[in-house]
């Protein structure tokens, strides 16, 4: 059973879902977005969704309260990572990104030791179904521009300043969370 609560955060709403075993959704709750991830969520559980409390949602709430604050660069909950050996590769791949860093699809597809899979590591990134906590915003195009993202370009490009991997003076987002 996947249990979910909508939470609030400074960028929108997101659903937050957890198993026994660890946190397995954190999506903006954009309807084309939630369309998309729940039905491969319970397709890779073989279980219902049902909203109500878990023990992981304050953990998570408190931790990206201090993320959004600047005072977390990394998420320390459990996972539960649903996916093909593929995707769970590719994701640890971004959890190795460093806070306030960016990488390629091309450097993440090297990571992985896959250098022709870059296709393929975008789509694992666009499969990830715990945004933020899993960093696929710290991905951009090979020559610097932001390309793809779930949550929508504009929420990837304020993630990526408040972490300080894009320059304020160059880009729009000196006012950040205006």
């Amino acid at each position: 059973m996947v249990t979910y609560r909508i939470l609030e955060t400074p960028l929108g709403e997101m659903m937050a879902g957890a198993t026994d075993t660890g946190l397995c959704l954190l999506e903006f709750t954009d309807p084309e977005r939630l369309q998309r991830q729940l039905p491969r969520l319970q397709q890779h559980l073989d279980a219902p969704l049902h909203e109500g409390d878990h023990a992981l949602f304050q953990p998570l709430s408190a931790q990206l309260a201090e993320y959004f604050d600047g005072n977390r660069r990394e998420f320390e909950l459990p996972l539960d990572l649903m996916g093909t050996a593929f995707q769970r590769q590719a994701w640890t791949a971004l959890l190795a990104i460093p806070y306030g860093q960016t990488r390629s699809y091309q450097q993440q597809a090297e990571a992985i030791g896959q250098p022709d899979a870059v296709r393929a590591v975008a789509r694992a990134n666009g499969d990830n179904r715990l945004g933020i906590v899993i960093p696929c915003h710290r991905v951009i195009g090979k020559n610097g521009t932001l390309t793809g993202y779930g949550g929508g370009l504009w929420r990837k490009q304020k993630l990526l300043a408040l972490e300080g991997a894009l320059d304020p003076q160059t880009d729009a987002q000196s006012d950040l969370f205006a």
